[in-house]
């Protein structure tokens, strides 16, 4: 059945507020845990995961959050903001039974932005790649675990952010100095961790990443059971490797509602997903395996802008089940 997501973040600070919403539009469609950087560090995506990690404390510097040997205030704060939105969570989602989706930032954007010691980015050093990797699986399955015990109705599903990782790959980071750019990152190391974190999940997976050329064949072969990406951004070879997608049994999780709010007509959005749809061979009845998203995150519009995006994508998901049905 086509239904409706959100990429995750939310603009505003109170978590109970913003969950009484997203329960709202998203009632009978793929409701969310929402993320609200408007709080502060540690309610950013890098903190917020971060925070997760399990045995790798981190810190907020004028760079950015930084390892250390041991947990402070940056750390208390953001585990206080957790607390805050699973107990909130337990509460706007009290007898609830159906699917829940939470959202953590991947390996790959998180080695990008997290820095080491000494001054560089954690994705320069192996080990350190390779630790981060580890604990940030562990940390997930402590996470799944507990939003589990919370609202034990809920058909869990993993979202994975990864914004960064085409520059990861590229080799397009800057250095600390910001005169040289990073090493690239070997396809099959980038694809082995990514299938770590997703394997650390036992229910249903997405990778969203949304960048103009999503690496499709190494987002294909971590194998998730769905790929979220901003359709209004590619062209027909980036179509033809959402067919291929499709076609293996990974599904669509569409970010196609501006989120500007430009265009909410369902009708029009739905327009952008079927009409290249279909000029890739895939027929229409496939329609209803898609989930229609905002084409990014919600974090710095108005909450009306955001509550108008969000049910547009409801909308749409409508539509696209008319056109699927035929």
């Amino acid at each position: 059945m086509t239904i409706a997501t959100g990429i995750g973040s939310w603009p505003g600070t109170s978590i109970r507020d913003t969950l009484a919403i997203v329960r709202e539009l998203l009632e009978g469609q793929l409701p969310y845990l929402p993320e609200l950087p408007d709080r502060g560090p540690g309610a950013d995506m890098i903190g917020r995961t971060a925070g997760l990690l399990v045995e790798l404390p981190v810190d907020l510097q004028p760079i950015g959050w930084r390892l250390v040997d041991r947990p402070g205030r940056d750390a208390s704060r953001t585990g206080a903001l957790w607390r805050e939105d699973l107990d909130e969570l337990a509460e706007a989602f009290d007898g609830y039974v159906g699917p829940l989706k939470v959202q953590v930032t991947g390996p790959w954007t998180l080695a990008a932005s997290v820095w080491l010691p000494r001054g560089e980015r954690a994705v320069v050093d192996e080990g350190a790649t390779r630790d981060l990797t580890g604990s940030l699986a562990e940390g997930v399955r402590q996470h799944v675990a507990a939003v589990r015990r919370l609202v034990p109705g809920a058909d869990l599903v993993l979202q994975v952010d990864e914004p960064s990782l085409p520059a990861v790959l590229e080799g397009r980071l800057p250095t600390a100095s910001g005169f040289g750019r990073l090493p690239s990152v070997d396809p099959q190391h980038a694809l082995g961790a990514l299938r770590s974190v997703l394997d650390a999940h036992d229910g249903q997976t997405i990778i969203h990443c949304c960048a103009a050329r999503p690496p499709l064949p190494l987002l294909r072969s971590a194998e998730p059971s769905g790929l979220s990406l901003d359709v209004t951004l590619l062209g027909p070879r980036g179509w033809e490797g959402l067919a291929v997608a499709a076609e293996s049994g990974i599904r669509l999780v569409a970010g196609a509602v501006p989120t500007d709010g430009s265009r909410s007509r369902a009708q029009d959005v739905a327009d952008a997903i079927a009409d290249p749809w279909r000029a890739v061979g895939m027929p229409l009845s496939a329609l209803a395996d898609v989930v229609v998203t905002p084409a990014c995150g919600l974090a710095g519009r108005s909450p009306q802008t955001a509550r108008t995006v969000q049910r547009a994508a409801v909308e749409t998901a409508a539509e696209l089940a008319e056109r699927a049905a035929g």
